[in-house]
């Protein structure tokens, strides 16, 4: 027997603080009036958008909880990609209606916005007056958060992540009041997807997964939620991609999403997220598009900083033996041909990318927070590089 533990089992000091309750399965929405009613609400904000409404969902949700006999206040005009404006908006239609409760129903857009609702309506000021951690003056309303698209996991996280209206970039506004009560996981409700959102957000749920295994933040816990989620994910994706009403199959990306949410909120992410912001602000492209474009080349730039952290995912997808030197490289083209196949694009130039931006691209990459937790340091200069090598595809 050895004398001293193996390298593996040295387990280094982490605080895990849970504040979200898990109800997974199909069906599951059907008892958001009986959770809301036992979380103290009578009135409710049900924040959702225009898609959720021509779906279905959001009459559905009311009629669930208009049936516990909740009354319901709906702001439906959740954008894509909302901006501080529409958070005010959000807050200014809810704040003479004495709402108790709030629910986010609908993908990252509907549960940010939920959140900075929250932090306006219970402290007040403007959403830029919360950037960073920590920053919510008084206790904030319960928090429902039922997602419908598998991908930002944000039902999962305690930050709002909202766009600046004028400039377009993102900035996190993170407090652990603003976690959701409850989180209500109900494949039913992603079926009804349209195939391009399947895609954008399945894409930023596998980079999320990739990245929180590897960051400078990462622990215990959190890389069990990081490695389980992206089993569920890359098992997951091609198959929704082929036969978007194969139940399971939407489960576990739903699933997948949320532990890999989970896993952000005990070890952030990494340099793909700041080379895609900058992306959506000048390109207008799809967040989750913006991450399908730039990941693969930064696994291959972290290659060097944590090869066997990558084998251990590559090992995983079943792409390589455990201590293959080739596994992350492996991994890179593995989900390079997993965005590919799924109609996606893989270089900048399909983007309307141009050479000419790549270093102001490059310097915005370098101010992104999320920049500061790669497992290799990465600047302007490597940022400006990276760029360079999804305009054309072309490896590090």
């Amino acid at each position: 027997m050895p004398d001293t533990l193996p390298p593996q089992f040295n387990v280094p000091a982490f605080d895990y603080d849970p504040r979200t309750r898990v109800m997974f399965g199909s069906g599951a929405v059907d008892r958001l009036g009986e959770r809301a009613r036992k979380l103290g609400g009578t009135r409710v904000l049900l924040v959702s958008d225009q898609g959720l409404v021509q779906a279905g969902h959001s009459e559905r949700a009311e009629s669930i909880l208009t049936g516990e006999g909740l009354e319901v206040v709906r702001y439906d005009d959740v954008p894509a990609n909302p901006t501080t404006d529409d958070i005010d908006r959000g807050a200014a239609s809810a704040r003479s209606k004495n709402i108790d409760l709030i629910i986010g129903l609908g993908g990252g857009s509907s549960m940010d916005c939920a959140k900075g609702i929250n932090f306006i309506l219970t402290s007040g000021g403007r959403m830029q007056d919360y950037r960073g951690i920590g920053k919510a003056k008084n206790p904030m309303l319960p928090l429902i958060a039922v997602p419908t698209t598998a991908g930002t996991g944000s039902e999962a996280q305690s930050f709002a992540v909202v766009a600046d209206p004028q400039t377009h970039m993102k900035m996190a506004c993170g407090d652990k009041k603003a976690a959701a009560r409850l989180a209500i996981l109900d494949p039913e409700l992603t079926v009804t997807m349209p195939a391009a959102v399947t895609t954008a957000t399945g894409i930023d749920a596998l980079s999320h997964a990739l990245e929180t295994y590897v960051t400078t933040k990462r622990n215990p816990v959190s890389q069990l939620f990081s490695r389980q989620a992206w089993a569920l994910l890359s098992a997951a994706f091609p198959v929704v991609q082929r036969n978007p009403n194969d139940e399971p199959a939407r489960g576990a990306m739903l699933l997948g999403a949320h532990l890999a949410g989970a896993a952000i909120e005990n070890s952030m992410l990494g340099a793909t997220h700041a080379l895609a912001n900058p992306l959506t602000a000048h390109y207008g492209l799809t967040h989750g598009l913006a991450i399908g474009v730039m990941l693969s080349h930064v696994i291959r730039y972290n290659a060097r900083a944590v090869p066997e952290l990558y084998g251990h995912l590559a090992a995983d997808a079943g792409l390589a033996e455990p201590g293959d030197p080739e596994a992350p490289l492996r991994l890179a083209e593995f989900v390079r041909r997993m965005v590919a196949d799924a109609g996606a694009p893989t270089s900048l130039t399909a983007c309307g990318v141009t050479q000419e931006m790549i270093p102001q691209l490059a310097a915005e990459a370098a101010e992104q927070w999320t920049g500061r937790f790669n497992p290799r340091s990465v600047q302007a200069t490597e940022f400006e590089e990276l760029y360079r090598c999804a305009l054309t595809e072309k490896a590090l």
